[in-house]
């Protein structure tokens, strides 16, 4: 039996529900920005890069800091070191002198980094601005062994790890959102109804005017200069309630799982459905013949094949206008259709005109 998920509601219709404001979009420029940097991990148990060139360029650099000069052609030995990149996240309104977490990943033969320390690295924003430094003892969830004759176990990924407040924010975004002409809104998903609600909402609250729909997915707020009063404005915006608009129809098969997926929106025009199923069925059964006596012949293998073909005939179900998800669940159920088969009825239902969603097809 097809196993049904019926999303955004069961299988009955459930009625709109209002939603706060922060939970549909957020304010544009208030969000994360990506930091990335190249560093060297240290004080590994012989599960480093093992005098991989770019490493041991990056290590002849660092001891260049402190006065340190490998002569040409010395070879360090670089077993306990590992080139990494190092990634993080950079918080919205992250001030200098906060910490966050940081990402270590070996970008060369390092079995892994279990064990080491990063050496300090700057992160960089997209702009090539450095905005923190980091540093630190790297946790490491995965583990590996390795024996003698080549044999060896890896858990999880032991060549990534991670340093919990392993930065230190060194600048600070300018998002801008205490000098900008007007307050934007920004949608999570597209919708123009939902964006017309949001500023309806918001001039319902603090006085006609105050909010403007740009588009489908923006919304720009008249407001007083300055970052306190904003702030004021921002919080009290973000916690009114509206009545998102109901999603676009849609029906997602993946007929590799047997998984249908269909919302709330979807209806289907009035309709009539058959079904049928055409099994073939061969069944091989050889048969051994012998020679009989003194004829000078050999065995031999006799091939008999039996072949049948069965049609079984589904009674026609018919389909109402605009039914509920329960009963288009249950004619289905109904007729034993397959994954394969419900494509194929939906498809034809699409072709006729009668299904009022978007199919797709996994």
């Amino acid at each position: 039996m097809i196993r049904f998920l019926i999303a955004f509601f069961a299988l009955l219709a459930v009625p709109a529900h209002a939603e706060r404001i922060k939970d549909l979009g957020s304010f544009a420029g208030v969000r994360p920005n990506q930091l990335v940097g190249y560093g060297i991990v240290v004080g590994l148990a012989g599960t480093g890069d093992d005098n991989l060139e770019y490493t041991v360029q990056s290590m002849k650099g660092v001891a260049s800091r402190f006065g340190l000069n490998l002569p040409a052609g010395i070879n360090p030995g670089l077993k306990n070191a590992a080139a990494v990149m190092v990634t993080a996240e950079l918080p919205a309104f992250a001030k200098p002198g906060q910490r966050i977490d940081v990402t270590v990943a070996a970008i060369g033969k390092a079995k892994s980094l279990r064990g080491g320390s990063l050496l300090m690295v700057p992160l960089q924003g997209a702009d090539g601005q450095i905005y923190a430094m980091a540093q630190g003892s790297l946790a490491v969830g995965g583990l590996g062994a390795e024996g003698a004759d080549g044999s060896k176990v890896i858990v999880n990924v032991p060549s990534t790890g991670r340093i919990p407040d392993g930065a230190t924010v060194e600048r600070a975004v300018d998002t801008g959102f205490a000098t900008s002409e007007e307050l934007r809104f920004n949608l999570q998903k597209a919708d123009f109804t939902t964006s017309e609600r949001v500023a309806q909402a918001i001039n319902a609250r603090l006085g006609a005017g105050t909010a403007r729909t740009i588009d489908g997915v923006s919304i720009g707020i008249k407001a007083p200069q300055g970052a306190e009063v904003r702030t004021a404005l921002m919080s009290d915006i973000e916690n009114l309630t509206v009545v998102s608009a109901e999603p676009p129809a849609k029906v997602i098969v993946n007929a590799r799982t047997g998984t249908v997926v269909i919302n709330s929106a979807v209806r289907v025009g009035p309709a009539a459905v058959t079904h049928g199923r055409l099994t073939v069925r061969i069944d091989e059964a050889p048969r051994v013949v012998q020679p009989r006596p003194l004829s000078n012949g050999t065995t031999a293998v006799e091939q008999q094949s039996n072949v049948e073909v069965e049609e079984k005939a589904n009674p026609m179900f018919m389909l109402a206008p605009g039914p509920k998800l329960a009963d288009i669940v249950k004619a289905v159920n109904g007729i034993g259709a397959s994954p394969a088969d419900l494509v194929a009825i939906l498809e034809a239902l699409k072709e006729a005109g009668a299904l009022k969603a978007e199919l797709i097809v996994l």
